[in-house]
């Protein structure tokens, strides 16, 4: 269950040898402190009573190795991954045209970059696309938790250069780092470990994994606009909070339909606290103790929307578009969720295709604008 919302780093190559690399004799960054592997017991970040979560969960290692430039592309371009010049193409175009069908709104706002972002754009939603469907697929049923094991050592191979598909040429292109991509398939394995949350520490690293790293592998692409005078630190955070936003109004949005899979993403200590209970949530009751609850969750992911302007206003002026529109979406989702009464058990949220349209020329102005709010 993740969200794309926007989108990271290289792998550094060290040989001795002009013949390309075998596997083993590959570096890749991020190896330092990776997502941890199969295990049941998981470090949790503390929060200040604002959610914000008082350690960076080594976002500030990543901004660090994507901040630099990608050395691998420029200064040896022999070691760029062999392509036949028309499987590239193909797998490229079968990019766009997932992401046309899957996410119109976001697809429309990546017209505007320029044609080598809107590439990696693409391969990287249909990458994070395919790594949920492992979980939540069709055939998810099928699969076990070995299929996420193979899935990341595919990854690793992509990121070694091995000619894969689209996400190989778009690593080589980008300064991409491997640790946003290795934390998603963790969220994923959360999945299939866990069923509820008992804190919001909890879920917020759901939704720090499965989506908060879609905003990590998003900026590298989309670019830093030149006179932006915020840090890239901030800058990321932004990106961040937006995909933790999104994780969070998907939930919202999804709560019946989940639970019908006997999955319940809410904090397990405030629906206490507010008097709501999981036999509530499965029987599809929704009271007033329920719809207090959904407001206080609800002001909780607009907090992330408020927070992700800082970065979307500062990128790139033609990447802005996309990560506007789809701030913009979400936040019409919580509106809709309003305007249901509450009711997310037994209604769906969805915004009308009317209403999308007109949205588009909103975000299209705000994304004109390099104005900011201050992050306190």
């Amino acid at each position: 269950m993740c969200s794309m919302s926007l989108l990271a780093s290289k792998p550094c190559i060290k040989v001795s040898t002009g013949k390309f690399p075998s596997r083993n004799s590959i570096i890749i960054r991020s190896e330092v402190a990776m997502a941890p592997q199969h295990s049941s017991t998981l470090t949790f970040p503390a929060l200040s009573k604002y959610d914000i979560p008082l350690v960076d969960l080594y976002v500030q290692e990543i901004v660090e190795r994507q901040s630099q430039k990608n050395n691998l592309a420029r200064e040896d371009p022999c070691k760029k991954p062999r392509f036949h010049p028309m499987f590239l193409e193909e797998a490229y175009e079968r990019c766009r045209n997932i992401c046309a069908e899957y996410a119109k709104t976001f697809y429309l706002g990546t017209l505007l970059m320029t044609e080598e972002r809107q590439k990696a754009i693409w391969a990287i939603y249909v990458w994070c696309r395919r790594t949920d469907e492992l979980v939540d697929g069709p055939n998810a049923g099928y699969l076990s938790s070995v299929s996420l094991d193979r899935w990341e050592e595919r990854l690793l191979d992509i990121f070694s250069g091995r000619p894969y598909d689209a996400l190989t040429d778009t690593v080589f292109k980008f300064p991409l780092d491997i640790k946003p991509f290795r934390y998603m398939i963790e969220g994923m394995r959360m999945d299939t470990r866990k069923c509820c949350y008992e804190n919001f520490q909890e879920l917020y690293l759901y939704c720090y994994y499965v989506a908060g790293t879609v905003g990590l592998m998003s900026v590298p692409v989309m670019g830093i606009a030149p006179e932006s005078l915020v840090s890239a630190q901030n800058i990321y955070n932004a990106a961040l909070y937006l995909g933790i936003g999104n994780q969070l109004t998907n939930i919202l949005r999804d709560v019946g339909e989940d639970a019908l899979r006997g999955r319940i993403y809410l904090p397990q200590d405030e629906l206490a606290q507010f008097g709501p209970c999981n036999k509530d949530i499965f029987s599809r009751k929704v009271t007033d103790r329920w719809r207090e609850f959904m407001k206080e969750q609800i002001t909780r992911a607009r907090f992330y929307f408020k927070l992700a302007e800082v970065g979307a206003s500062q990128l790139d002026k033609a990447s802005r578009w996309p990560v506007w529109s789809s701030l913009l979406l979400y936040r019409m989702i919580l509106d809709a969720i309003e305007g249901n009464d509450y009711d997310n058990l037994t209604k769906r949220a969805y915004v009308g295709r009317t209403k999308k349209l007109l949205m588009l020329p909103v975000a299209y102005t705000r994304s004109l604008s390099t104005s900011i709010s201050i992050l306190r």
